[in-house]
């Protein structure tokens, strides 16, 4: 058994680390409650982009553009495929960044096609440096505090490799927050837009006998709205990586607080024990140390 001074420098130590991790605990609160407000306040813009997508498609089902172009001449094992991964720039956020890995590896690096990724966050950045794939050493970005200045300079970027054609198909793969207990690690895709995606959205009874005039034309109308949803719908899966991370880091920091809660109250049993036996040694020795006296 440990001696009664060894373990209270350990208490000690616990108790310190519960600080740290109460701290924490707090810091990623703040930080997921103002990310899920400003997306809040920034969603209805896109949501209107998106619903005017929807319009133009509604009554121009058959519009050809770039951006509804999937491409179907080429082979699926020479298609290049841009891959947007959000992992974070700090540990200590339970199985937040290894999902995301994961599925990376599983669903483009291990798929057909010749992927490219661009990966946002430390974490994925040094992981994925290690491995023999393709990687975007430019893209360096960081995912603390998603502006929407970034989120339109990154999509300015996979716009331009798009329409170039040096990408068929841009995807993203994220982590959105479901519940306070719940996250989901997802794989969208962002270019080309189907526009089936469009189709299903609820429409009003009268809105089919309304007359739109798109000018100068239709695809010079959607030249400006797309890349702008584009923007919307990477800034939104900023957000929810973002909060996502600092819900998992919370519930990470919670788990430890509580088992250094447990720890102290077996250790805080140790040190009683330790402590009781050493009264007893010392009781033994007054009294054996009285015995001996007495028979001098």
């Amino acid at each position: 058994m440990a001696s009664a001074k060894e373990i209270q420098a350990r208490m000690k130590s616990i108790r310190d680390t519960m600080k740290i991790t109460n701290a924490m605990y707090m810091i990623s609160s703040s930080k997921m409650k103002r990310a899920k407000r400003v997306l809040a306040d920034t969603e209805p813009y896109f949501y209107n982009l998106q619903s005017t997508i929807s319009r133009i498609l509604r009554h121009m089902p058959d519009v050809e553009h770039v951006f509804f172009d999937t491409r179907p001449q080429i082979p699926e094992e020479e298609r290049k495929i841009g891959c947007i991964v959000v992992t974070a720039d700090k540990g200590l956020a339970g199985a937040y960044n290894h999902n995301v890995i994961k599925m990376t590896e599983d669903g483009i690096i291990n798929a057909k096609g010749h992927p490219k990724l661009y990966v946002l966050g430390i974490v994925g950045q040094q992981y994925f440096r290690k491995k023999n794939v393709d990687m975007d050493e430019q893209f360096h970005y960081t995912v603390q505090k998603p502006t929407m200045h970034r989120a339109r300079v990154i999509a300015r970027e996979m716009v331009e490799e798009f329409v170039n054609g040096h990408l068929d198909e841009v995807d993203i793969i994220f982590t959105e927050m479901v519940s306070a207990i719940s996250m989901e690690t997802k794989r969208v895709q962002i270019l080309p837009l189907k526009k089936s995606q469009f189709s299903n959205m609820k429409i009003p009874v009268d809105v089919q006998q309304e007359v739109i005039r798109m000018v100068p034309s239709t695809e010079a109308v959607l030249d400006q709205i797309v890349p702008n949803y584009v923007t919307g719908y990477i800034y939104g899966c900023l957000v929810e990586s973002y909060a996502s991370e600092n819900n998992a880091r919370m519930t990470a920091m919670q788990s430890s607080t509580d088992n250094a809660k447990e720890m102290l109250r077996e250790l805080s049993i140790q040190y009683n024990r330790a402590r009781q036996a050493a009264i007893t040694q010392e009781i033994t020795e007054v009294i054996s140390g009285a015995k001996a006296q007495k028979r001098k």
